[in-house]
């Protein structure tokens, strides 16, 4: 990855302490924790809202904090577009006008041409309506414009998807993967929404207690969300085929066909598909005159149990792990152990990223 954003800080918010030490660069990096994990507060203090005790952020060799060197810009000089939970626009100025006021007020040379960013988010006939007439997604929309026409350096996006409900982040979902793969611009993504983080980012940093305890690519970090209710793995597929006939899509994973319902993708294409633990069963010899469409041929290669009814199973399939969460008494029953080959029943699974780059 190359690095635009570096960020090593350590501070004290009232009671609650800040540690934070990664680097993120183009596309969409993810600050994923719990509510309260502190990842809004890490967030203003990059914007330079909130300053921390000691530490250093540096953007595109553009020193913006230092401590040691007495730095702190304030947040008009740091050529940052901020983009919050709810839209905050004007409710006086038109779209057209909410979308050139950054630029305008902040006096910000130009960066993305306006009709560019118009087409991007799909803003085209909406530019003489006012805040009031919009949908919540249209609103977020242009938001997100206001913050790309500012000409920043780095975007920050602060739950931008909370305050919609589910048709509405659908609706929106499909904007942010283009403004990511489109724009090049390096993105800081705050959600605690695994579904989210899954679906658009390329790295992940996760929070806890205000701390960061893990950092690295999308696919990598996921395999250490094992605690979690929602944990899953993301692997990388292949478009095999299409079945006309029946509607469905084969994706190669590691040479092995996995079927989904049928995908507006064409043959050859990579695709990222999120299979979580909790559906995916185990099975010691393979299944006959079964419903379920996509059994895998796995090695296990960890267990992991916890003080619960459950034990986590890491699964290897052509050099990608998916895993699996069975009950203690299951594992026990089918003696699994690391290092047995068995077969991986997998219910459902969601693609969470189109094409990849």
């Amino acid at each position: 990855m190359s690095e635009t954003l570096s960020v090593s800080v350590n501070s004290q918010v009232g009671s609650f302490p800040i540690a934070a030490d990664f680097t993120a660069g183009k596309g969409v990096t993810a600050l994923f924790g719990e509510s309260g994990a502190g990842k809004t507060t890490l967030l203003k203090m990059i914007a330079g809202v909130t300053r921390p005790k000691q530490g250093r952020i540096v953007i595109r060799n553009q020193v913006l904090f230092d401590s040691a060197e007495g730095i702190n810009l304030p947040p008009e000089k740091r050529r940052i577009g901020y983009v919050f939970q709810d839209a905050r626009l004007f409710p006086h100025l038109s779209v057209k006008n909410n979308l050139t006021y950054a630029r305008w007020a902040g006096r910000r040379s130009e960066g993305l041409p306006y009709d560019a960013v118009v087409a991007l988010l799909g803003l085209q006939h909406l530019q003489q309506r006012s805040p009031a007439t919009l949908s919540g997604g249209e609103r977020q929309r242009v938001a997100i414009g206001r913050a790309l026409l500012s000409n920043p350096s780095l975007l920050l996006m602060d739950e931008p998807l909370s305050s919609l409900d589910h048709s509405r982040r659908q609706e929106i979902l499909p904007f942010l993967e283009t403004l990511r793969d489109q724009t090049g611009l390096p993105i800081l993504y705050v959600s605690h929404e695994i579904d989210e983080v899954a679906r658009l980012a390329d790295e992940i940093v996760l929070l806890q207690g205000g701390r960061v305890t893990a950092s690295g690519p999308a696919e990598a970090i996921f395999s250490r969300l094992g605690s979690h209710d929602d944990a899953g793995a993301l692997v990388t597929g292949i478009v095999a085929a299409s079945d006309e006939a029946f509607g469905l899509t084969s994706i190669d994973i590691g040479g092995h066909p996995f079927q989904l319902a049928r995908l507006d993708f064409i043959v050859g294409s990579k695709v990222r598909l999120r299979i979580r633990a909790r559906d995916v069963s185990i099975a010691r010899t393979l299944p006959e005159a079964i419903s379920i469409r996509n059994i895998l041929p796995v090695r296990i290669t960890g267990m992991t149990s916890n003080e619960g009814p459950d034990t986590d199973l890491a699964l290897d399939i052509g050099g990608q792990t998916i895993g699996a969460r069975l009950t203690r008494k299951s594992v026990a029953e089918l003696d699994l152990k690391p290092g047995d080959n068995v077969f991986a029943l997998v219910k459902a699974a969601s693609i969470d990223r189109s094409v990849l780059r």
